[in-house]
């Protein structure tokens, strides 16, 4: 049937309220949201009334109600005396019967009479209890809470259903075990205890709370100005009707509890019902049973309507009980009681022990030094984090409940530090973007620089009477003057008029000795004044390492030209001069100064040819 209890992450925001209010530590703070532990719930659904978000529920039954009542089988409704408080808004008791039976219920009865017969159980009980006192069972949360708690105390809780299930005995008894019975509750711990007397004659069906019966009144559009009145089906109770109120188990049997003879301590509500637990466990001067309630009495368990007024319903209850008892028949009452006195009313109870280890004091402090708490004045606590002191909260860390962050000041603390250290990493991010502006600044400057640079180069290289070229690895051209496009042709002179500088042309597309690039490109080794025929031409070819196995650079010059041709001719006359001085060092011992003449005729032949070849292009 699903957990009895369960949280919605995505409601959740984190007020710690449920933490702070769960006797049993069955709620984790994991995955950024409250997490409930199932196998230490013990299902108060004290967590539920108090999370003003809704971000936790509990297991809803009225679907299954509604399959049960559609079957075959009779249905009969057990409503706790608690409704008498809970519909303060219907002025006559006999209106919601009325309800009920609208729905589909084939019986409505009323559980005052089962507390009428568990009553006496615990009157005999406390009258022979032969030095073992007792805590009564009647609360499903209780019991669930010794017996995962305080295992310890397991024998110490009374051996007694609860009326509940004592009532669904008497329906099957009366009207047959075929008959399904679904019990109409202020308490969410039913839901879960029902299942334990599944396979006897106290089985119950299905459990729904009062908030669950008003939904279902809503869907069918059931009003009090919609039935007519009813009364409950038989038997009808005494002073049950009472159960509610703390006091009222006993005052159904007249057991007298004033504060010098009585022998029972009456108690309600989550602290009360902890610390009574506390010193019934431990002092010895608490010689006296225990009737608990873990809420705040029945008129005020999870299953009713939020913000009701426990005095207004308490008040409510009496009243009811008041009018019922002016009607009720005693005659038929002794009766009925005589018929199911006989009912097996017995129970038992078994360990469940959850309790987790307890850390030491070592531990602890390890966790309290890594919150920043080590002094004894940081771990008095603010609560905030749903346990009472900060050496509680190591406690839970250690056993798996809690992480840093649900720490206040530890949260604090740390945002502060993220803030000042998000501050610095602002004030370093401003720096960085004023550094990033600058350099921005100096780069577009450097930029253009590079391109005036560029601009310059390129200009220098269409100055140079040498055609020039760079290509990548790839063969493709870089860059290339003006004088290269010129030698090429009238192809390449339309190709750099399209892209200028031949920019990405393949070299093999240009030259017929590309491969000399491509040479130069693979060894490294530059290939200097190499002759080469290209068309009707001769060509001087010198090709050098710019960038290692990535750029190669050529100079080519038309030896066919004039102006080459007489550079050419100047170039290797003063190779022969070179040449020749260096001979005649070797010799000079032998010729004297023929050395000399054969240097200044030299120079003559050379001034000869540069002054004919000015007098030609001076004609």
């Amino acid at each position: 049937m699903g957990q009895l209890i369960i949280s919605d992450k995505d409601k959740c925001n984190l007020s710690y309220t449920c933490v702070r209010v769960c006797p049993a530590k069955a709620i984790k703070i994991a995955d950024k949201h409250a997490q409930i532990l199932a196998e230490r719930c013990i299902g108060c659904g004290q967590c539920v009334s108090m999370c003003a978000q809704g971000a936790i529920e509990y297991r809803r039954e009225a679907q299954l109600v509604e399959e049960l009542i559609q079957a075959e089988d009779r249905v009969a409704a057990v409503c706790d005396p608690a409704i008498s408080g809970e519909f303060t808004d219907i002025a006559d008791y006999r209106k919601f019967v009325a309800m009920i039976r609208a729905i589909g219920f084939d019986l409505v009865t009323e559980m005052s009479f089962a507390v009428d017969l568990v009553a006496y159980q615990y009157k005999h009980l406390v009258e022979n209890f032969q030095g073992r006192h007792y805590i009564t069972t009647k609360c499903p949360a209780v019991v669930n809470y010794i017996e995962k708690q305080e295992p310890e105390l397991v024998d110490n809780l009374a051996p007694i259903v609860p009326p509940y299930i004592a009532m669904a005995k008497v329906l099957h008894k009366r009207y047959g075990e075929a008959v399904k019975v679904v019990y109409i509750t202020a308490c969410t711990a039913a839901k879960d205890e029902a299942k334990k007397f599944y396979d006897t004659d106290g089985h119950i069906d299905g459990v729904i709370t009062f908030t669950e019966l008003r939904e279902l009144f809503a869907q069918k559009g059931i009003s009090e100005n919609t039935v007519e009145f009813s009364e409950f089906d038989p038997p009808l109770g005494r002073k049950g009707g009472l159960f509610p109120i703390s006091h009222g188990l006993f005052q159904a049997v007249d057991i007298n509890q004033g504060l010098l003879e009585g022998d029972i301590i009456i108690t309600e509500g989550r602290t009360n019902f902890l610390q009574s637990i506390k010193e019934f466990k431990s002092e010895n001067q608490l010689n006296q049973h225990l009737d608990l309630f873990y809420c705040k009495g029945c008129i005020q368990g999870p299953g009713t309507s939020q913000g009701g007024k426990k005095f207004t319903r308490r008040s409510q209850v009496i009243k009811y009980v008041n009018k019922r008892m002016k009607a009720l028949d005693a005659y038929q009452w002794r009766l009925d009681i005589e018929e199911f006195k006989c009912l097996d009313l017995s129970r038992s109870f078994r360990s469940k022990d959850v309790r987790l280890p307890i850390p030491t004091k070592a531990e602890v402090d390890v966790v309290l030094a890594d919150m920043g708490k080590t002094r004894l004045e940081d771990q008095l606590g603010c609560g905030a984090c749903g346990y009472p002191s900060c050496r509680d909260f190591a406690v839970a860390h250690l056993q798996g409940l809690t992480d840093y962050e649900q720490c206040y000041s530890y949260s604090i603390k740390k945002l502060r530090a993220f803030v000042s250290k998000l501050n610095a990493a602002n004030e370093k991010y401003k720096k960085t973007q004023e550094a990033l502006v600058k350099s921005e600044e100096r780069a577009r400057q450097e930029e253009g620089l590079a391109r005036e640079a560029a601009e310059t180069t390129t200009a220098m290289l269409n100055k140079l009477r040498a055609g020039v070229v760079i290509v990548d690895k790839h063969m493709h051209v870089l860059e290339a003057n003006e004088r290269f496009v010129e030698m090429l042709g009238d192809d390449a002179r339309e190709i750099a008029e399209v892209v200028p500088g031949l920019h990405g042309a393949e070299l093999k597309s240009l030259l017929n000795f590309h491969k000399v690039f491509a040479s130069v490109m693979q060894s490294g080794q530059d290939l200097l004044d190499r002759d080469m025929e290209y068309g009707n031409s001769i060509l001087n070819v010198s090709v050098f390492t710019i960038k290692p196995k990535e750029v190669v650079g050529g100079i080519i010059r038309d030896l066919i030209t004039p102006e080459v041709r007489k550079e050419e001719v100047i170039k290797r006359a003063q190779d022969v001069i070179k040449e020749n001085l260096e001979t005649v060092q070797q010799i000079a011992f032998l010729l004297g100064e023929s050395a000399s003449k054969t240097e200044k005729t030299l120079n003559s032949i050379i001034q000869a040819q540069q002054l004919g070849e000015q007098h030609g292009s001076g004609t």
